[in-house]
């Protein structure tokens, strides 16, 4: 026989009906798919399941307790013994001769603490947050220890107790017959899931789980030169796991606000600055916004538009390093729209003096228009 039904039901050998009946429905109120999806525990439900079918059948009980085959397996080996034909597990072999899993699974009971699972914040920034840092306080919804049982899961003035089926080892062993004889393999206690112990009284606070959920604030500092996108992780700083088990970590998600004057590439800033006509032509000193506060810049007589104006370590602190990004200033050179009677005479004036009353087009090397595209496509470039 592949499975020890009365191990899996966590009942004895001589068990009553209505003991059988009673231990099937304790383990499905526990592993019923519909409570818990887990697809480790849905087998252990068809298992408990099939153990009952068995059990709770006079005849197939009989008849497994005779060592036959109650289910009428297609694989089961002569006089209804379980042996190894296509279906028998190779797990089981190994068990019998290495004493463990074919995947090498440590044997012992399983400890309830487990590691707490990690979480993730996001955390929104304005543009000079993110250049030089910041120091936030965050408020995070996460779990604690349990302050009523400190973890252990058991009402106050109680302690887990140790499996009556499993003995504390967390497995039960099971025998199968093959033409070598008597196969005994392990597994998990149904009874105790594989802790080796029993909560006789779950801690009223947190159920069992040994943590509970809260609401807790963190000052976390924020270093310079980050960026939307970047991730700080804050070991140890996430929730506790299930048992009182070790905290998992919080990971800080930046997201940059958009800044109403500066765009940000790398650690560098952009900005464009619009100028007059007359200040392109003639040159001046202009105040602009930098991070730092206004600076002063000079306009060189005859900028033209496009041009740019770099401000050396006005940009974006680097991050984990020393300097600076730069600031890159590009120029607008903007052309009245509307003049009055004398500020068109005054630009006629200049126009004339400039012999520029009726200026040529200009043609400048590497400025292909639509005919000279045309012409290259015929010769061949």
């Amino acid at each position: 026989m592949a499975t020890e039904y009365y191990s899996v039901l966590g009942v004895r050998r001589d068990a009553a009906p209505e003991e059988i009946k009673r231990a099937y429905r304790r383990l499905a109120r526990e592993l019923h798919p519909d409570v818990n999806p887990d697809p480790q525990t849905q087998e252990r439900f068809k298992e408990i399941t099939q153990a009952y079918e068995v059990l709770s059948d006079p005849e197939k009980r009989q008849l497994y307790d005779m060592g036959g085959d109650p289910l009428g397996r297609a694989d089961a080996g002569p006089a209804g013994a379980g042996g190894f034909g296509p279906g028998f597990p190779f797990s089981d072999i190994m068990d019998a001769f290495f004493g463990q899993a074919a995947g090498g699974t440590a044997r012992g009971p399983r400890s309830r603490a487990r590691r707490g699972r990690n979480a993730t914040i996001r955390v929104e920034l304005d543009l000079s947050e993110c250049a030089f840092g910041a120091t936030r306080e965050l408020t995070v919804d996460t779990a604690v220890v349990c302050p009523t049982c400190s973890g252990e899961g058991t009402a106050p003035g109680t302690h887990p107790e140790t499996c009556d089926v499993c003995g504390g080892r967390g497995e039960v062993s099971q025998v199968a017959r093959s033409f070598l004889g008597q196969v005994v393999t392990s597994r998990p206690c149904p009874r105790c899931g594989g802790f080796g112990t029993l909560l006789p009284r779950p801690c009223p606070e947190c159920d069992g789980d040994g943590r509970v959920r809260t609401r807790r604030t963190i000052k976390v500092r924020i270093p310079a030169g980050v960026e939307d996108g970047t991730h700080i992780q804050l070991a140890g700083e996430g929730e506790v796991g299930p048992g009182g088990g070790p905290p998992g970590d919080l990971f800080l998600e930046i997201a940059q606000r958009l800044h109403p004057i500066f765009e940000r590439q790398g650690d560098d800033l952009h900005c464009t600055v619009t100028i007059p006509m007359v200040a392109a032509a003639l040159g001046a000193t202009l105040s602009v916004e930098s991070l730092d506060g206004p600076t002063g810049i000079d306009i060189r007589p005859g900028t033209q538009s496009g041009q740019v104006i770099p401000l050396y370590n006005h940009g974006v602190q680097h991050l984990n390093s020393s300097g600076r990004g730069d600031l890159i200033i590009h120029v607008t050179v903007e052309t009245p729209a509307r003049l009055d009677p004398e500020q068109e005479k005054l630009l006629r004036e200049l126009a004339k003096m400039r012999g520029e009353e009726a200026p040529p087009g200009k043609f400048s090397p590497g400025q292909h228009g639509f005919f000279s595209r045309l012409r290259d496509a015929f010769n061949g470039r």
